[in-house]
């Protein structure tokens, strides 16, 4: 099920099938593309199924998707990943029309929503404090990436 919804020139609807190669180019201008991370289309086709959400914000015109927020879910909690907008429309509002379609959805399902943002990226960390999301202080963030590389 498509379920879209349009702000004049816009439209944020789900992740189609097809929309993958665009995704990947938006999220390589914007510093979002890693290989190592996982970030590919079986990865985000996964996390649907498991019951999280990819919208696409596109411009009605040409149809170009401008902006993506994938959200994964783990039966508690939302993570809000690869919150982007293409840098020529940066700065006209758009992220708060997406950031609260992504929040609708949090309040849907009834979870947390939580994510990461690099701390010299002013622009991210106000958009989401003025949201009402709280630093969580005291954290330091560890991972994995090469499972491959995890002792036998």
């Amino acid at each position: 099920m498509d379920n879209s919804k349009t702000h004049d020139d816009l439209l944020i609807r789900d992740y189609r099938d097809g929309d993958y190669p665009e995704i990947f180019n938006l999220w390589h201008i914007t510093d979002l593309d890693n290989p190592v991370r996982g970030d590919n289309k079986e990865t985000i086709d996964r996390t649907l199924k498991l019951g999280g959400k990819l919208l696409v914000l596109e411009s009605i015109p040409g149809k170009q998707v401008i902006g993506t927020s994938w959200m994964t879910y783990d039966g508690r909690r939302i993570m809000l990943h690869h919150f982007a907008i293409l840098p020529e429309y940066q700065g006209k509002g758009l992220s708060k029309i997406l950031l609260k379609e992504c929040l609708k959805f949090c309040k849907e399902i009834g979870a947390q929503v939580k994510l990461e943002v690099h701390s010299h990226n002013i622009k991210a960390v106000s958009l989401y404090t003025k949201f009402g999301f709280k630093h969580l202080g005291g954290y330091n963030v560890y991972i994995i990436r090469d499972i491959s590389k995890l002792l036998s």
